[in-house]
Parts: C-alpha cells; sequence; structure tokens
C-alpha cells in the first residue's frame, strides 16, 4: 500500500487560511450583510466629519421664520398676505428665484373675510343694492383675501416664486382613498414640476426604475397658477437611524416624473436651460441640466455632500426682512429659501453633522441646490464595487504575506499600518474627488486576515512548543528548552552542516567491572554516574545525544548557537573528572569499586539535525570530525590519559 494515499490531500497553513478568510468578506460583501452595510454609512459620516466645514455657494441663502419672527411679528400660522410683503421686500433687493419650503395647502383662515363675505350674502338676501355699498364690499373683501394677495404678488413681482408640495408615498398616509379622477385632478395642479424630457438609452427603453409615489397634495390652486414653477420636498432618512444622507430627484406618479423643489429651483435660477432625466441599462444615470450632469444612484436618489452643521448657510430672520434691518442688496441674485426653523413649526432632520435632530429641513435642500450649482457632487461610479473587491483582495493578501512572515509586534504594526493606509485612502477619494468607496469591508479583511493568522500562529507555536520541549527536554538544559522556546526559528529540524564540539566519554574496563557486581548494584552505581555527567553537560548547556551503555556522548554549538563551543566543552571534561574524583571518594566509603574513564574531544565540520525514520528519529550528528572525536576517547588508553583534545579544538582553546 502507499503510505502517501494515506496522508490527507490538504492541510490549513497560512496561505489556506488567508484565502478562505478572504472568500469570506467577498461573500458578505456580495450579499450585504445589514449590519456591516450600517457601520459603512457610519464611517461615510465620519467622513464628513474628518474633511470639516466648507463655505457654501454665496449665491444661496436662507429667510427663516426663526423663535425671533414670531416673538416680533406674531404667532404661527401667519396671514399670506404677509409672505406676498415678504416677496415684494425681497423682489425690490434684487432676489432672483425664491424657492417655498412651506406648503400653501389650505386656504388662509382669515376672519375678516369671513365676516365681509357674511355681510355680502346677508345683503344679497334682503336685495339690497347699492353701488357704493358694493364697491366698497368688493374692495375690503380683495383686501381681506390674503390668498388673492399673495398671488397677485407671486404676479407681480420679477423674481421667479417656487412653491413647494409634498407626495403621499402610499395610500396609507391618508385617511381615505382617492379615487382615479381625484388623483389626476390633484396631478393637474403639480403638471409645471414633471420633467419635460426622459432620455432612454436604447437598451433601456422597457425599464422603469422611478420610485412610486402615490398622490401629491399640492398648492391651491391660485398660488400654484400665479408661481413660476414648483417641487416636491419629500426626504427619506435612513430608516435605522434616522440620518438623511440621499436626496430623491424624481418620482413617478400617474403617467409622468416629477422634479423636487430643489431641482426646480436651480432650473429657474439658471434661467430654465434644458433638463432631462437620463435613463441607463442599469437604471437612471443621472439628471441633465444644462451642461451638467447631476449623478444619481440606479434609483434617482442623489448623494448629499453636506457641507456642515447646521446653519452653515447664511440665515436671515423674516422679521429682519419684513423691518428693513437687513443692508440694502443682501438678497441681490441670490437663491432664497423661506422655511421654518422654530421649534415646533420647523422640518428638523439628523445628518451626518447633526445627529440629535437640529439640523433644519430647508438647509438640506439649500445644500443639494449648492451641491447642483457648484458641481460639487459625491458619487459612487460604477467602478467603485471593482475597486472595493480588489480592496478586499489586495489587503486581505497583503495582511496574509506579512504576518506569517514578522514578529508578533512587527505583524500587529504592520496590520494597523495597513488598516490605517487604507482609511486614508478612502478618505482621500471622498474628499478630493467625492468617490464613496467602500470601507468597512476592506478593513474587515484586513481585521479578519489577521486575527485567523494570529490564533493559527499561537496554535502551532504552542504545538511546536509542546514538541520541542518533549523533544529536548531529556537531552539539553531546562535553560536551554526556555531558550529555544523563545525562538523556535533558531532551531533548524533536519540536516544541517555546521562546526561543531562533539564528547565522548567512556567508563574504562566497565566489562571487567560488572562482572564482579550484582545487577542490581552495577545499574545502581551506573545510573548515579551518569546523572553526575549529564548535569556536567547541561551546566555547559550541550546537548545530550546518547548513552551508549556505559559510554555518554554530547554536542556542543547545537541546537542553539553557540560560539565558544569548544571552551564548552572542555570545561565539561574537566569538571568531568572533578565530579568522577568526589565520587569515587564516596563509593570507596561505601565499599564499592571506583571508575576510571576516557574522555575525547573534536571539533570540526559534522552534519546535525534529526536521524532516523519518519516514525521515530534521534537528534544527532554525523561525520567524519564526530568518528574522530570517538577515536580519541579510546586513545585515551594509549597514552594514559584521561583526556585528549583534537588540534582543531586546541586552536580554538589554546588561549
Amino acid at each position: 500500500m502507499n503510505r502517501n494515499r494515506l496522508k490527507p490531500f490538504y492541510h490549513f497553513g497560512p496561505k489556506s487560511i488567508t484565502g478562505l478568510c478572504i472568500l469570506l468578506v467577498l461573500a458578505l460583501f456580495l450579499l450585504g450583510v445589514p449590519f456591516l452595510d450600517f457601520m459603512e454609512l457610519k464611517t461615510y459620516d465620519l467622513r464628513f466629519l474628518s474633511r470639516g466645514i466648507e463655505k457654501p455657494d454665496p449665491r444661496v441663502v436662507a429667510a427663516v421664520l426663526d423663535e425671533r419672527s414670531l416673538d416680533e411679528v406674531g404667532r404661527w400660522p401667519w396671514p399670506r398676505a404677509r409672505f406676498a410683503e415678504i416677496l415684494d421686500i425681497l423682489d425690490r433687493d434684487g432676489a432672483k428665484v425664491v424657492a417655498f419650503d412651506i406648503g400653501f395647502i389650505e386656504p388662509d383662515e382669515n376672519n375678516n373675510l369671513k365676516l365681509i363675505q357674511e355681510l355680502d350674502s346677508r345683503l344679497r338676501n334682503l336685495e339690497i343694492e347699492n353701488e357704493g355699498l358694493t364697491a366698497f364690499i368688493k374692495e375690503r373683501k380683495s383686501l381681506a383675501d390674503n390668498d388673492r394677495l399673495l398671488a397677485e404678488s407671486i404676479h407681480r413681482v420679477n423674481l421667479r416664486t417656487v412653491l413647494g408640495y409634498f407626495f403621499y408615498m402610499s395610500q396609507s398616509f391618508l385617511e381615505y382613498e382617492l379615487t382615479p379622477a381625484q388623483i389626476d385632478t390633484r396631478l393637474q395642479h403639480i403638471r409645471d414640476s414633471k420633467y419635460p424630457l426622459i432620455l432612454y438609452d436604447q437598451e433601456a427603453m422597457d425599464f422603469e426604475p422611478f420610485r412610486e409615489a402615490y398622490a401629491p397634495e399640492p398648492n391651491l390652486p391660485i398660488l400654484h397658477d400665479a408661481a413660476a414653477g414648483s417641487g416636491y420636498f419629500n426626504m427619506e432618512p435612513n430608516p435605522e437611524d434616522g440620518i438623511v444622507r440621499t436626496m430623491p430627484l424624481m418620482y413617478r406618479c400617474g403617467t409622468e416624473v416629477y422634479a423636487p423643489l430643489s431641482i426646480q429651483a436651480v432650473w429657474h435660477y439658471l434661467d430654465r436651460p434644458q433638463l432631462m432625466v437620463k435613463v441607463a441599462p442599469y437604471g437612471i444615470q443621472g439628471i441633465r441640466i444644462g451642461d451638467s450632469l447631476i449623478p444619481t444612484d440606479e434609483m434617482g436618489y442623489m448623494r448629499i455632500n453636506y457641507l456642515g452643521p447646521e446653519r452653515t448657510f447664511p440665515h436671515y430672520s423674516l422679521s429682519d426682512v419684513l423691518h428693513g434691518k437687513l443692508p440694502k442688496g443682501t438678497f441681490q441674485d441670490k437663491l432664497v429659501i423661506i422655511g421654518a426653523t422654530s421649534i415646533g413649526i420647523g422640518d428638523i432632520r439628523n445628518t451626518p453633522f447633526s445627529s440629535t435632530g437640529e439640523y433644519p429641513g430647508l438647509e438640506i435642500h439649500a445644500t443639494v441646490i449648492d451641491n447642483i450649482l457648484k458641481g460639487n457632487h459625491l458619487s459612487k461610479p460604477k467602478w467603485a464595487t471593482i475597486f472595493d473587491v480588489m480592496a478586499i483582495l489586495v489587503l486581505g493578501l497583503l495582511t496574509g504575506l506579512l504576518v506569517p512572515r514578522l514578529s508578533a509586534l512587527k505583524a500587529v504594526l504592520g496590520a494597523v499600518l495597513l488598516f490605517v493606509l487604507y482609511i486614508l485612502l478612502s478618505r482621500w477619494l471622498f474628499v478630493d474627488f467625492g468617490f464613496w468607496v467602500n470601507m468597512v469591508y476592506p478593513l474587515l479583511a484586513i481585521l479578519l486576515v489577521y486575527t485567523a493568522l494570529t490564533v493559527y500562529h499561537y496554535l502551532t507555536e504552542e504545538k511546536e512548543r509542546k514538541k520541542i520541549r518533549g523533544a529536548f527536554s531529556y537531552y539539553v538544559s531546562s535553560s536551554v528548552v526556555n531558550e529555544m522556546l523563545k525562538d523556535p526559528s533558531r532551531l533548524k529540524l533536519g540536516g544541517d552542516k555546521k562546526e561543531l564540539s562533539v564528547l565522548f566519554s567512556d567508563i574504562r574496563s566497565f566489562t571487567s567491572l560488572s562482572e564482579g557486581m550484582t545487577p542490581e548494584d552495577l545499574v545502581h552505581l551506573l545510573n548515579e554516574y551518569l546523572t553526575v555527567m549529564t548535569d556536567i553537560v547541561f551546566e555547559y548547556e550541550g546537548t545530550l545525544d546518547k548513552y551508549i551503555g556505559d559510554a555518554l556522548m554530547a554536542i556542543y554549538g547545537a541546537p542553539l548557537e553557540q560560539a565558544d563551543h569548544p571552551r564548552r566543552a572542555c570545561a565539561s571534561a574537566l569538571e568531568m573528572m572533578e565530579g568522577l574524583k568526589s565520587l569515587n571518594e564516596k563509593w570507596i566509603k561505601e565499599g564499592k569499586p571506583p571508575l576510571d574513564i576516557g574522555i575525547g574531544i573534536n571539533t570540526g565540520m559534522m552534519m546535525v539535525g534529526n536521524m532516523g525514520s519518519e516514525q521515530r528519529f534521534d537528534y544527532t550528528v554525523m561525520g567524519d570530525a564526530v568518528n574522530l572525536g570517538s577515536r580519541l576517547e579510546g586513545a585515551n588508553k594509549s597514552y594514559k590519559t584521561h583526556i585528549l583534545i583534537s588540534e582543531s579544538t586546541y586552536d580554538r582553546v589554546k588561549d
């Protein structure tokens, strides 16, 4: 039977572990893990915070209904005539476009108008006809009709007014269901906010990627007909944390596609250039406004490039506008957004810069307008997915290459360096180019590969430590074993040619000595002798190669490197003779026979390592230099000496 067939055809090493970790991260990335995707959104927010605040476009300002406006002008709701007055003031100051982040959906509640209408009705019932009275009632009715006053102001001013409305995204938002005719009537009131052109690629002619809305809640017809245009002000915060990161730039309702307040405001501010939605085979490509393309995701959502926290855009109190407290020209050629920031009536949102519900909704519209005017867009380009996959592969492989080749400290520093470098790369692409690449999954690849390899290294190192301790505890001193455990790489298993010193020690006339003793006494004597000799070898950090009957063989210079291995061997030999002298004195007192030994030492090149079969092996040395050491031990008998060393050993210790 072929023994190799019994071996496993694979094994888990650093390469296999690295590959498995990378494949796992790639699978998680392609499938999408909600928690990890949520963490990616948090890194997206952190990129804004690390970038800091940017200056807004000076053409965009906010006129706000704040706490001071309510204190100085009056409680909400304000009569529509007051907004007519505001429009007149802004027009005289040179504003170009005014966008209302306020809906004028219900008629203005006006007690004076009700009284005049009731008086007119009563006079008609009483059949009282008086030309002067009729003219007076007509005049008063006109002055008291705030909706008409606002409509007339919108007609009269030179600036362009864009009104805001909202969509019900499903029937559940209403307490009743609208009929198709009712929905169609409402859609007629917002017809000016639909995109004039939807441009499909030839391969996307049957593709409908638009987000569907149920029905609009438009402004009063008298106001809508007077305005230059209108747009919805719906926003869709992230359902998990409530942060607004994107703006839907189109909704389909019925058969048409409609634009938001921000697009309509910019379009009118730029004097109504060509406006179209571009649809590609994979989804919506973006919105073309004049020569500029506003990039969106495949569903038509624009990633908002926030400039900073609340009040990054100039805020002007409507109280100051009404009371003429602002310098002339404050609104010259400006796009003015009018909305509420006061507590209780303001539309307050969470953003990456303000996650505590303090960011005015009107500033989100201002930010979108700013991004469009400056072309300062954020996007996740089509190549971003390929980039993310390559980042996972490259960072995982680099971690897998570095960790097994470095020490523990250098490995963790290398992993941290890769971690930090990728964070800096992602931030650089985000801040300097507006590209959003994934940060969490590539960093997870580093973390997972590093952790897996570290655990693997710990387990295999612990196994190796046990192996070393078990294999060498009988051959070398505990201090040598501890040194090897500190750095197992210093132990080279297998044959290795190097210069070492070898020591042979043998008892003289052991055969005749053994014939005069019982086996028990002989074993006790021999064990006592070998224990002392072995302790001396270990004292000088030699390696006990083997016992050959009554003979002892030791190596110096392996498995640990010892530059002074000849001196250690010679010192061991001298101390062995002293140890034997003490033993003989003890044995003579006990009535036991004394022993005599011979020691041979040689230094030279020899093969050292694990020698034997795959099932059983010994750590030993081989070669002519070893044989010479053995012959020197035997030559002691001829020279009547106890210790003989070779010339090569002598050259190393003669000084």
